[in-house]
C-alpha cells in the first residue's frame, strides 16, 4: 500500500530543495482555482465576452501548464548543490539495489507518474479548447472589436450569419490551416500595433479556394430554371410610396448532368473556362477576357486602348485570374447596402415607421451627410430628425413622440450597420458585384467595349439573364402582372 503521507513528504521535501519548483508550485497553487471557476463558467456559457474566453485559454492556462513544469523541473534538475550528484549512475544504481532505498524510490516514480499524467491532461484539454475558442466566431468578430466591427454587424445581417467564419477562412488539411492561422498572427500583431490598413483592402488573398468552399453547400449540377425576384422600394414622397420591381431571373445551368448551359451560371459550365486580366487590386477594371470552350476553341475579347494603357501604368496592382463563384457573388457575407436600399429594407420591416410624411426622404439627407464618428453620427441623424419635424409636423414632434423616437432609432441603425468613421468605411467604399450598379457588377465585361480581333462583341443583351416584368409599380400590380 502507499502511504500517501509519506509521498506528500517526499514531495513537498522535494519542492522545498528548488527554488524553482517552488515558484512553480505557488503559480499553479494560485492558479488552478480561478482557472477552475472560470472554465466552468465558460462551459456553461454564463459569459459571452471574448476576452474572458481570451484570459481563460490562452493566459491562465499557458501560465498553470507552465507552472507545473517549473514544478517538475526543480525537482527533476534544479536542486540544491548537494543534491547535484543524485542522478549519476551510480546513485541511480544504489537506489535501486539497496532495499531501504528502493521504497523510496518507487514513490518518486509514482509522483513522477502522477504529475506527468495531470500535466498531460491538462495540456490536452486546454489545447483543445484553446484551438476551439480560436475557431469561434465570437474570437473572429468581436476580439479585435474596432478592427473587425463593419465585418462582423453585417455577417450578423447577412444570409450566411448562421455559418462560422471559420468555415470559410479556414481551408482543410494543415496547409491551409497553418496558412490561416499565420495569416490570423499577422494580423493580431497588425491590430496591437494599430498598423493594419482603413479600410481592410479587398480582395483577400488568404481564403481557401473559393469554389471548394462554396460548393461545400450550394451544388453547381441544381442550379436551373428561372426565380422570380421581387425588389421594394419606398419613394422620398410624402407617401414613402412602396413600389416593386419584379425580375424572372434566369439562373440557369452549369450545363451539368446532360443539361444545356444557359443563363447567369453559364459562367461555371465545365464546358466553359473563363479567365480575365484586370489592371487594378480591385478587379474592377477588367480590360481582357478569354473563353477557351470545350472542344479546345478560344475566344479572347479585348477593350480597345486597355492594354496600352496598362503597360504605361506599370500595371497597377493587375493580373490574371481564373472566374469562379466570388468573380460576380464577392460580397456573400459582409454585404454592405447603398444609403437608398438600408433605408428601404428598414421601412419594409417597419423599424422607420413609413406612415411618418417624408422620413425615406429626410433619413436619407440625415445619413449621407459626412460624420467624424458613430456617435457624433447618431447624434446628428437625431437632431436633424427631430428639427425638421418639429418645424414642419409639430403635430407629430410633439404629439405622436414614439413614432418619431422609433424612425430615428431605425434610421440610425440603417446608418451603424453599413457606415463606420473609425475604418474610414462609407457608402460605396465596398463594391458588390452582383447586379450592375454604378457601371460595376455585370457591366465590367459585359459593357459593349470588349470585343474579339474579328470584331465579335460581348454580350450586352439584358434578356440573357433577367426578364423585367414590371418596373417600380405599386404591389398590387405587380401581383397582377405576374399572374397574367
Amino acid at each position: 500500500m502507499v502511504n500517501f503521507r509519506e509521498l506528500f513528504k517526499v514531495v513537498a521535501k522535494g519542492i522545498a530543495r528548488s527554488k524553482v519548483s517552488i515558484a512553480g508550485a505557488v503559480m499553479t497553487t494560485l492558479i488552478f482555482p480561478f482557472l477552475l471557476v472560470a472554465a466552468l463558467l465558460d462551459m456553461q456559457g454564463v459569459i459571452k465576452n471574448p476576452y474572458f474566453g481570451f484570459i481563460i485559454y490562452m493566459v491562465m492556462g499557458p501560465l498553470f501548464v507552465f507552472g507545473i513544469i517549473l514544478l517538475i523541473s526543480g525537482i527533476l534538475f534544479f536542486k540544491s548543490s548537494e543534491d547535484i550528484g543524485a542522478y549519476t549512475f551510480e546513485y541511480l544504481k544504489e537506489q535501486f539495489t539497496m532495499p531501504g532505498r528502493y521504497s523510496r524510490v518507487r514513490r518518486l516514480i509514482l509522483l513522477i507518474t502522477v504529475i506527468v499524467n495531470v500535466t498531460l491532461i491538462v495540456v490536452v484539454i486546454f489545447s483543445y479548447s484553446a484551438f476551439r475558442y480560436t475557431e469561434s466566431t465570437a474570437f473572429c468578430g468581436q476580439f479585435c472589436h474596432s478592427v473587425m466591427e463593419p465585418e462582423y454587424i453585417t455577417y450578423q445581417n447577412s444570409p450566411h450569419s448562421r455559418v462560422s467564419c471559420v468555415e470559410c477562412h479556414i481551408g482543410e488539411g494543415a496547409k491551409w490551416f497553418t496558412r490561416s492561422k499565420m495569416s490570423g498572427l499577422r494580423q493580431m500583431v497588425a491590430a496591437a500595433l494599430d498598423t493594419y490598413s482603413r479600410p481592410i483592402q479587398t480582395p483577400i488573398g488568404a481564403l481557401r479556394p473559393v469554389r471548394k468552399t462554396c460548393e461545400e453547400c450550394h451544388r453547381p449540377e441544381k442550379f436551373h430554371g428561372d426565380k422570380l425576384y421581387l425588389k421594394n422600394k419606398f419613394r422620398p414622397d410624402e407617401k414613402n410610396s412602396h413600389v416593386q420591381t419584379a425580375m424572372l431571373m434566369k439562373v440557369g445551368s452549369g450545363g451539368y448532368q446532360g443539361q444545356r448551359a444557359y443563363g447567369i451560371h453559364w459562367h461555371v459550365s465545365p464546358d466553359n473556362t473563363i479567365s480575365y486580366r484586370y489592371a487594378d487590386s480591385g478587379r474592377q477594371d477588367i480590360f481582357e477576357v478569354k473563353l477557351v470552350r470545350a472542344n479546345g476553341q478560344e475566344s479572347i475579347y479585348r477593350r480597345k486602348g486597355s492594354i496600352d494603357h496598362l503597360n504605361q501604368q506599370g500595371g497597377g496592382g493587375g493580373g490574371e485570374r481564373v472566374m469562379d463563384c466570388m468573380d460576380c457573388h464577392n460580397r456573400p457575407t459582409h454585404i454592405y447596402l447603398s444609403p437608398d436600399e438600408a433605408l428601404d429594407q428598414k421601412l419594409l420591416s417597419n423599424e422607420i415607421p413609413p406612415e411618418l410624411p417624408f422620413i425615406k426622404r429626410q433619413a436619407l439627407e440625415a445619413i449621407t451627410r459626412q460624420y467624424e464618428s458613430t456617435e457624433k453620427a447618431k447624434n446628428g441623424i437625431a437632431m436633424q430628425l427631430m428639427n425638421w419635424y418639429r418645424v414642419n409636423y409639430p403635430a407629430i414632434a410633439t404629439g405622436n413622440e414614439t413614432l418619431l423616437a422609433k424612425a430615428i432609432r431605425g434610421t440610425q441603425r440603417a446608418y451603424m450597420e453599413n457606415v463606420f468613421p473609425s475604418m474610414n468605411i462609407t457608402w460605396g467604399t465596398y463594391r458588390n458585384f452582383i447586379g450592375h450598379k454604378d457601371q460595376s457588377g455585370c457591366f465590367r465585361c459585359h459593357s459593349g467595349s470588349m470585343r474579339t480581333a474579328a470584331g465579335e462583341t460581348m454580350t450586352t443583351e439584358c434578356d440573357s439573364c433577367h426578364i423585367l416584368l414590371a418596373e417600380n409599380r405599386s404591389a398590387q400590380d405587380v401581383l397582377r402582372i405576374c399572374s397574367e
